[in-house]
């Protein structure tokens, strides 16, 4: 048995070959549809990320941890006290990386000729570093030097909107516990600028313990931003963070906190998937007009296969065995393309001209491919899995020919 296999293996490998220029034409056409799955989902793969990412950063860390009626009513009455006792210990476990506290707060800043609402962020940056919520780039000045700074940092766009500037001062205005306004006169120390728009028009950073200050709060945060560095694994640590914190505070991973945004990790992965379908279903017609070919131009030689007492499963083994020779040699050059041609372009794509319209989609000014070992395998088994299924129907014609008409075939 083991040799009449590899006979039929040897002269399925021969076969492939015979037409060279068929078989070039269709590896050409498997390889480019296998490097067009890979890259477009390469492509799709950095959009949804850094659409993620850029949601997150309104979001910073994969969990926080908030008073219950936070979300509901985001005011300094709902805040919380500092970690501490078996929470402060849970915060420290591995694969928790970092985590901050913060006062966040709704405000109004004013200039001299405008006022506008804003997020009014209390931070210490230290630890905000840890968990990456600091401005991308600081344009002017500086950011704050600890929590006890008494400066505000704001965002480019902001700043032009309150026709202001580095240097200027501004007064920022809040509600105390007490529902009464409080509100302090500040300097501008820094501007920073950010992928979106829209985060610079929105969040203005000033030191965490002024804040408290000026808040009448004492040592009370509105949230614990925690991070373990992969917002894909959340579930591995979440559940042992939500029994150190007990029923009196609410922790939430930011598939909670933002839906949206994990709901398109699903469709993205369908469409992906799709994608892959699409693309080789339309190769499959080639590949079975190969085949099919292939049995035409063999009818005879199948004929005196049968006559020398070969049984039709070999036959038919033959040509299933002559497309996965096509099938993995195509997705060899594909995958290998794919990679080459990916691999340049991790740095970043630059997409500035569209800029407008990818801001639109929660997208910044540069793409970044993301090239994934499971897109790879996904579009190696959508092409075997497929290929051989459109190959069943020309390999069967050939293990049902008879013999007598296959010989007498001119």
């Amino acid at each position: 048995m083991a040799g009449s296999l590899n006979v039929t293996a040897r002269l399925a490998w021969r076969n492939l070959w015979r037409n060279h220029r068929r078989t070039l034409i269709m590896l050409l056409a498997i390889g480019t549809g296998v490097w067009a799955m890979v890259f477009m989902s390469a492509l799709m793969r950095g959009m949804t990320d850094q659409v993620l990412l850029n949601g997150l950063h309104n979001l910073p860390g994969e969990a926080q941890i908030h008073h219950p009626q936070y979300r509901a009513d985001p005011s300094v009455v709902n805040s919380m006290p500092m970690p501490a006792g078996t929470l402060y210990e849970a915060l420290g476990e591995v694969p928790i990386s970092a985590w901050s506290a913060r006062v966040r707060v709704p405000a109004v800043i004013a200039s001299e000729r405008e006022s506008r609402g804003v997020t009014l962020l209390g931070v210490d940056p230290v630890t905000e570093a840890g968990v990456g919520a600091l401005p991308d780039e600081i344009v002017e000045g500086r950011f704050l030097n600890g929590p006890e700074d008494r400066g505000l940092v704001i965002g480019a766009s902001l700043a032009r909107r309150l026709d202001t500037d580095l240097g200027k001062r501004v007064v920022i205005m809040s509600q105390d516990p007490e529902n009464n306004v409080a509100d302090r006169g500040t300097r501008i120390v820094g501007i920073y600028r950010a992928r979106l728009e829209g985060t610079e028009d929105q969040l203005v950073y000033a030191g965490r313990n002024v804040l408290q200050e000026m808040l009448a709060v004492g040592d009370q945060v509105s949230e614990v931003a925690v991070t373990a560095g992969d917002y894909r694994r959340v579930s591995a640590w979440l559940p042992a963070l939500q029994q150190a914190a007990g029923d009196d505070l609410e922790v939430l991973s930011w598939m909670q906190l933002q839906p949206f945004l994990d709901s398109m990790l699903g469709v993205q992965d369908g469409f992906t998937l799709i994608f892959m379908v699409v693309i080789f279903v339309a190769l499959s017609f080639g590949l079975v007009n190969t085949l099919v070919m292939a049995v035409f131009e063999r009818t005879r030689e199948i004929g005196l296969q049968q006559a020398l007492g070969v049984r039709p499963t070999l036959i038919m083994l033959q040509f299933l065995l002559e497309s996965l020779f096509l099938l993995v040699l195509g997705l060899g050059a594909g995958n290998l393309l794919a990679w080459l041609t990916i691999k340049p372009l991790e740095s970043g794509i630059d997409i500035s001209m569209v800029a407008e319209g990818m801001e639109m989609m929660g997208m910044g000014t540069t793409l970044y491919p993301a090239l994934q070992t499971s897109d790879m395998w996904m579009s190696t088994a959508i092409v075997v899995i497929l290929g051989l299924v459109a190959s069943l129907l020309p390999a069967w014609r050939a293990s049902r020919l008879d013999p007598v008409r296959a010989l007498n075939k001119t």
